[in-house]
């Protein structure tokens, strides 16, 4: 069921509603073509023939940062110790078993939960382009157009970021694993990519996997193809001190550096993590209006460490929130992850407001992602809304004008009452309406990759 908009023209109700700076109660929100036409204030109770929205609603909310197939990887590679490096062959194993349909499986399951989970739009960080061994699929996009169905059958927006994987590390070339990640040269990433488009529900866009997978000499074709394109660009970029290390080996620099010195760096461009960063490094991003997604819950749960969000948002940084290996998919927890973390390392609280962190997952996701019209409830912004219960064992007692804080220190994925995209409910009173029965959906997609 492809995702078009809600054609017959809708009215919602929201019982509560955050509109950017506050928490108004009673707001009706008219909707024609999948937009927002009209927002009024002051209706304390639904006009006739509305949708009754009970709870708080928020604009979507934007996952910045995807790997879908890591989703079969929870609550297997969190058995035992190890680092990232280790977490990454367990990775591997899962990467090698995947075809086209299974992977088509896996990520409808995957974004019908974040759907449940309230995410109306997911950035898909993809890698995973050919068959094992580098094997070229007859369709040379087979993976990502899988990708692409996925979201629309599941009913949310995706933004793929085709990536560029070109290399082991910094001289490597890649191993048995990454052969099917790879093109082999940066030209030949950017044909393939050409052959992509976008839909109603889907945006393309570019990443440099990293600047250990892609040649010094060749980062510049991946930010031209992006700036030609005017999409979005993302990159994984010091999550590791690993990778700074043999960057500064490679090249005398950090990899921050390297990327400002191969155009890389502006404000079309994400950096994913950004955890350890030099202090030029930050003013570095900053200054060139550079995002930040920070991943808190796999940062924590990779034992990455704690990236400097408060120093990056105020050098200029704009900052979004992704679930990346989706140790848990939850962008609330996201939003409440960052403000704890800051807290924790600094011994204050208060970093940022509950609004504060709410864009973060909202219209900034949504810009770090090529959406600049959504994540706000106001007249011309896509008609994409989410819903959270005031009434559960997590949320019932505060004050509803204190909404705001309430869904960001309180609240979970599982208090989403409503998901609605482009006018129309995807998630309706805590059911997906498309794949009713999520649970036995990732069951199934993840017992045929597992090995």
């Amino acid at each position: 069921m492809p995702l078009t908009p809600q054609a017959t023209p809708t009215t919602y109700w929201l019982e509560h509603a955050w509109l950017g700076t506050h928490v108004e109660p009673g707001v009706t929100v008219e909707v024609a073509d999948g937009r927002i036409t009209a927002v009024r204030t002051g209706t304390p109770a639904p006009p006739p023939g509305a949708e009754a929205l009970h709870g708080l609603t928020l604009p979507g909310l934007a996952n910045a940062h995807s790997h879908a197939f890591h989703r079969a990887l929870r609550g297997t590679v969190q058995v035992g110790s190890g680092t990232f490096w280790t977490w990454r062959e367990v990775m591997y194993g899962v990467a090698d078993r995947l075809t086209p349909d299974s992977y088509y499986a896996l990520a409808r399951a995957a974004y019908a939960e974040m759907a449940l989970a309230g995410i109306t739009c997911v950035g898909e960080f993809h890698y995973l382009h050919h068959a094992p061994g580098g094997t070229r699929y007859d369709d040379p996009n087979a993976m990502g157009r899988a990708l692409l169905a996925a979201a629309d059958d599941a009913g949310i927006r995706i933004t793929l970021l085709d990536t560029a994987y070109l290399s082991a590390g910094f001289g490597d070339r890649p191993n048995q694993h990454q052969l099917r990640f790879s093109d082999g040269t940066a030209d030949a990433w950017a044909e393939r990519a050409d052959a992509l488009k976008g839909a109603e529900h889907a945006r393309i866009g570019a990443a440099v996997h990293s600047v250990r997978a892609v040649p010094a000499e060749e980062l510049g074709t991946v930010a031209d193809w992006a700036r030609r394109r005017e999409a979005p660009l993302h990159v994984h970029l010091s999550e590791q001190t690993a990778e700074n290390d043999a960057c500064r080996a490679a090249h005398g620099r950090t990899p921050t550096q390297l990327l400002a010195d191969h155009g890389v760096l502006g404000p079309r461009t994400t950096a994913v993590h950004a955890t350890h960063l030099t202090d030029e490094d930050i003013a570095l991003l900053g200054g060139s209006a550079t995002g930040v997604c920070m991943c808190p819950t796999t940062e924590r749960d990779l034992a990455d460490g704690i990236g400097p969000a408060v120093a990056l948002q105020e050098q200029g940084s704009l900052l979004s929130l992704g679930s990346d290996s989706h140790a848990v998919i939850d962008l609330l927890e996201e939003a409440r992850a960052m403000e704890l973390n800051e807290r924790l390392r600094t011994r204050t609280r208060g970093h940022w407001t509950a609004a504060a962190l709410l864009r973060a997952a909202t219209a900034d996701g949504h810009a770090a992602l090529g959406w600049d019209d959504a994540g706000t409830l106001a007249p011309g912004a896509l008609a994409d809304l989410t819903t959270i219960r005031l009434d559960s064992v997590r949320t019932a007692g505060p004050l509803p004008r204190l909404g705001a804080e309430t869904a960001v220190f309180a609240a979970t994925a599982a208090d989403v009452r409503h998901t609605i995209v482009g006018g129309r409910q995807i998630v309706r009173d805590g059911t997906h309406t498309r794949v009713p029965d999520v649970p036995t959906a990732l069951a199934d997609a993840i017992a045929a990759v597992r090995g």
